[in-house]
């Protein structure tokens, strides 16, 4: 490919809205352009990029017996609702109707759809197990798109659906797809990604992993124990708290606190830490706007993941009206309204002594004690864990907060689609069975934006040669120069025709332009061409990385580029288990 030719621009300043640097480097670059809000258009790196990912998740999932299908962006919303989710999922699944009325949703994952194609085919356990996977666009109508293509509207994703006739046999193979990940983030030039246990969300199923790629620019929070090797999101992993009784226990007291509305401003009147305090966090359920109270130690924060899976339905921050049935700021369970539904943390376990609101303006409870004041009280593990935690693993109190790119997920489904959607098959002894499901997920764009953002420096990308949109950038320094021009035309043709991927700036441009596009396009070898080198009989030779700078004789360039090619790949590949 010639520079010169390539379609979209590339520009020097950063642009205002890029919150980050691997979005910014992908606009400067040329590589997308916003159409709407979450949505992008790929110039051609971005889909060379976007290629060469598939085609080495393709090689993976057909390693592992997968079956390339397709399944369409647009789902009637009849198979939406035998799953049940057409009303479950929120408003990031885009719902309409087409000109009959009938109702369609644009596939944000297809669950429903890996179903609906092998319901019939798979009526017989002698056709288990298998496992049927797709490269497609998705639409997820989010709702705080950012990020460039870490947080979008619409993507690309891999996913793959397996089916099983054992509980056994889906974790026999769900490892092989767990070990397969392993090696297409490998391949992909990051080998660093952390596998960390996740919750399941709106998936469903009993276990799932996330694949992190630890980075300052992430979203999601990861709790790692560098002791023992624990990791998982913060939605997931338990909070272990260790309650020591600072004050002895005392009789439930009704005390006046006038001005107290938040845990600081109690401490500092009752003169108290906040970890004898119990604080109400409020939330209403979407479905009927009834209130829900969590109390949990006043030091701590809700993890509402966690929250959400132990009241089985969705919920949002409450609003309380000065007519409500809650006294904003003095909340508390004793006396509370009974049509409010109450759950404690497990950090509340085992306090002696509590101050909590009295369900009136200005008044507290101190005294309080859980097991003697609410008798009937429900324990369930609802908050975030902390820096310096307890590790959920070997128990030591060294967990550590790290933040991270979601880049892959994979989950143990088990039942719940085949059984919502009347799957069945007939097992060797005639009767029927629901197949037990797997689900593995991979976001194509996100893993091209995710990789840049830890690839990267002042100046561009610093593609890994597995994906990068070219392997050599060759640059005419002198254009204009014959014999420049006329070497650097015969080098590109060779290494051509040698089947080495070359992008050549032809341009009659500055030298610092070109090496200025040669940074934010990011290939990882890059050969120049100039009159001063030729009369040295030289051609300069250098990575992307600035891991290799040399010169080299130009009878003998074209096998030190393959030998660095070579020498570039085989570093990632030794990083391939």
């Amino acid at each position: 490919m010639k520079l010169s030719k390539l379609v979209g621009d590339r520009f020097k300043e950063r642009p205002a809205n890029c919150l980050i640097d691997s979005h910014a480097l992908m606009v400067r670059g040329g590589y997308i352009k916003n159409v709407a809000n979450g949505i992008y258009s790929q110039f051609p790196p971005m889909k060379r990029i976007s290629q060469k990912i598939e085609n080495i998740i393709r090689d993976e999932m057909d390693k592992i017996d997968g079956q390339e299908v397709l399944f369409p962006v647009t789902l009637p919303g009849s198979l939406w609702e035998e799953s049940g989710r057409y009303e479950s999922v929120g408003s990031e699944l885009l719902r309409f109707t087409d000109r009959t009325g009938s109702k369609m949703v644009l596939g944000m994952t297809h669950e429903e759809a890996s179903v609906q194609l092998v319901r019939e085919y798979a009526n017989s356990y002698a056709k288990y197990p298998f496992m049927i996977y797709q490269i497609q666009t998705k639409f997820r109508d989010e709702a705080r798109p950012r990020a460039g293509l870490i947080r979008v509207r619409e993507f690309t994703m891999k996913d793959a659906y397996s089916f099983h006739t054992s509980q056994e046999d889906l974790e026999q193979y769900y490892q092989r797809c767990y070990d397969a990940y392993n090696r297409i983030f490998a391949r992909c030039g990051i080998p660093e990604v952390a596998v960390v246990k996740s919750d399941s969300g709106m998936m469903g199923g009993s276990i799932s992993h996330e694949y992190m790629l630890l980075t300052a620019a992430g979203e999601d929070s990861i709790a790692i124990c560098p002791e023992c090797g624990y990791s998982a999101n913060v939605e997931a992993a338990p909070s272990i708290v260790k309650n020591e009784n600072t004050i002895a226990k005392e009789e439930l007291k009704e005390v006046a606190t006038p001005g107290t509305g938040t845990i600081e401003e109690l401490c500092e009147f009752l003169h108290i830490p906040a970890e004898n305090t119990a604080k109400a966090v409020v939330y209403q359920r979407n479905a009927d706007d009834s209130y829900v109270v969590a109390f949990i130690r006043g030091d701590l924060d809700i993890n509402e993941t966690k929250l959400t899976n132990a009241l089985g339905c969705e919920i949002h921050p409450a609003v309380i009206e000065d007519d409500s049935v809650l006294t904003a700021g003095f909340i508390g369970p004793v006396g509370i309204n009974e049509k409010v539904t109450v759950l404690f943390d497990n950090s509340l376990k085992d306090i002696d002594y509590l101050v909590t609101g009295a369900n009136k303006v200005d008044t507290h409870y101190t005294g309080f004690n859980v097991e003697r004041d609410c008798p009937n009280a429900k324990y369930f593990d609802l908050a975030k864990i902390v820096e310096g935690g307890i590790c959920p693993q070997c128990g030591k109190p060294h967990i550590t907060i790290s933040r991270g790119i979601e880049v892959g997920n994979i989950f143990q489904l088990g039942t719940k689609y085949s059984k919502a959607m009347g799957f069945k098959y007939t097992d060797e002894n005639g009767e029927e069975q629901y197949p037990i499901m797997g689900c593995y997920g991979i976001g194509v764009g996100r893993m091209a934006a995710s990789i840049c953002e830890v690839r990267h420096d002042d100046y561009g990308p610093i593609w890994p040669i597995t994906i990068a949109p070219w392997q050599v950038h060759l640059c005419c320094l002198r254009s204009d120069d014959a014999e420049c021009k006329e070497f650097a035309d015969n080098l590109y043709n060779t290494l051509q025709n040698k089947g080495i991927e070359v992008i050549y700036d032809d341009r009659k441009a500055r030298p610092g332009a070109m090496f200025a596009d040669a940074d934010l396009l990011g290939v990882p070898v890059r050969v120049v061409v100039s009159p001063r080198n030729l009369k040295e009989s030289v051609v300069e030779l250098s990575t992307r990385d600035k891991s290799i700078q040399k010169k080299v004789p130009m009878n003998e360039i074209e096998q030190e580029v393959d030998n660095v090619i070579k020498q570039l790949t085989d570093s990632i590949y030794e990083k391939v288990k």
